[in-house]
């Protein structure tokens, strides 16, 4: 298959070739001929298959006759910063060869500015909810918008922003087309997939909550007090040009990043207490080679695209195994090889077992040589996970006992008469 047959017009073929896109992925190939057809979707698609072009192609397709007297005629939401600038970026490339305007709407920049940038027009807006309600109290307007996309819904959700998009999803036409992707599958996005979507095509491309088959996933055992030496030596031994490493809290990034300068190694920390303009700065840095190692917590799990990643490392387990799936799906894009390293130390060996539980495979455990954990240390709080293991299986004894004395109990009398009159039947008089 390929973006031609999809029936893709001249110009975005010529940028999609530009951009050295040989053959469509999976999703864009279900997910193109949908949205050409103008018909409502519901797509779950592993991180790093290829989802903007899926859903950017045909909208720019959509949109290449030029309407004078309308405004905004597509609306693409998605969780963060980060985020929206990479689809900004990728639209506008996709749209090199087409006359069509572009704009971001995100928090960081000067909000009169952007006002300006909306008056002299534009067809696709692209923006975090916070900031599109921002510019909508002040007077922009969905009465013209077209196509409506809502890009990593789950994050969106799981950041609270479920009432900025009830808020905004009434402002637009009664016929408009909906597009939601999701990199995984939850109860939130369903609910939200019902208020929001018309008679949806469903598009999934993988099993749910999976990773996708060209990443390597290892998990290296190894104390707590040794975790940034055996990263630092990871990463030298083995000459990793550039690595991702996941942290679980501010605070261990930046322990973390003063270690591992102490080694020499240069690094860049991207989490919640940095502004959105040192946040982009590192990230430009680090994609530029100027940085190795670039630190985040989970903030930067979803919306960073940096092209052939090779490493992802997870110094600390994401408190939420969902999050493992976007952290790794940060390496591995688009067919690419990449791999996925875990350091777990003791506290950390029932949180695989319910990442492996939650994705559906076995995540190999090894141990660096010489990094070989102590054997005598014991988990502090064992005695706490022994008393709530034992209060989990009481309880769960209690309730089967419960449900088997249920349904051998012998029935009451009104019981057995409602049960006989169920089972009477009405004779029919014989003719």
């Amino acid at each position: 298959m390929s973006f031609e047959k999809l029936g893709i017009i001249k110009p975005l073929l010529n940028a999609v070739k530009d951009l050295g896109y040989d053959k469509p992925t999976l999703v864009q190939t279900r997910a193109i001929p949908i949205v050409l057809a103008k018909k409502d979707i519901f797509a779950t698609a592993q991180t790093g298959t290829g989802k903007t072009a899926a859903f950017a192609l045909p909208i720019l397709q959509r949109l290449r006759k030029r309407e004078e007297s309308k405004g905004v005629r597509a609306v693409i939401l998605s969780p963060t910063r980060e985020l929206s600038i990479q689809i900004h970026d990728d639209i506008v490339g996709f749209s090199k060869y087409m006359d069509i305007k572009t704009t971001i709407l995100v928090g960081g920049k000067d909000l009169q500015k952007q006002r300006e940038v909306l008056k002299n027009g534009t067809e696709i807006v692209i923006a975090t909810p916070g900031r599109l309600l921002e510019h909508i109290e002040s007077g922009l307007s969905l009465k013209d918008v077209e196509v409506f996309v809502l890009d990593e819904a789950d994050r969106m959700l799981d950041m609270g922003f479920t009432k900025d998009i009830r808020k905004i999803h009434p402002l637009m036409p009664k016929r408009h087309q909906t597009l939601l992707f999701s990199a995984t599958f939850s109860d939130k996005v369903r609910k939200l997939s019902k208020l929001i979507l018309t008679k949806p095509a469903f598009i999934e491309t993988a099993k749910k909550n999976t990773t996708v088959d060209t990443i390597n996933q290892v998990a290296y055992q190894v104390d707590t007090a040794r975790k940034a030496e055996l990263l630092a030596y990871l990463i030298g031994s083995r000459n990793f040009p550039q690595v991702l490493v996941f942290t679980r809290t501010k605070q261990s990034a930046d322990e973390l990043a003063a270690e591992i300068v102490k080694d020499g190694l240069k690094c860049g920390i991207i989490h919640g207490d940095k502004t959105k303009a040192n946040r982009l700065k590192t990230l430009n840095q680090f994609k530029e080679g100027l940085t190795r190692v670039l630190i985040a917590t989970d903030i930067a799990s979803r919306g960073l695209d940096i092209e052939n990643l090779p490493y992802v490392i997870n110094y600390e387990l994401p408190s939420i195994p969902e999050d493992y799936v976007h952290r790794v799906g940060r390496t591995g894009r688009a067919g690419r090889q990449g791999e996925a390293i875990s350091l777990i130390d003791i506290y950390e060996k029932y949180d695989m077992k319910d990442i492996e539980k939650l994705i559906g495979q076995k995540i190999p455990l090894e141990v660096v040589e010489g990094f070989e954990p102590d054997p005598t240390i014991r988990r502090k709080d064992v005695d706490e996970v022994k008393l709530k293991a034992e209060h989990k299986r009481s309880a769960e004894k209690k309730e089967r006992q419960f449900s088997k004395n249920k349904s051998n109990r012998p029935q009451t009398k009104k019981q057995s008469i409602a049960t006989k009159k169920k089972r009477k039947t009405t004779k029919r008089d014989p003719r």
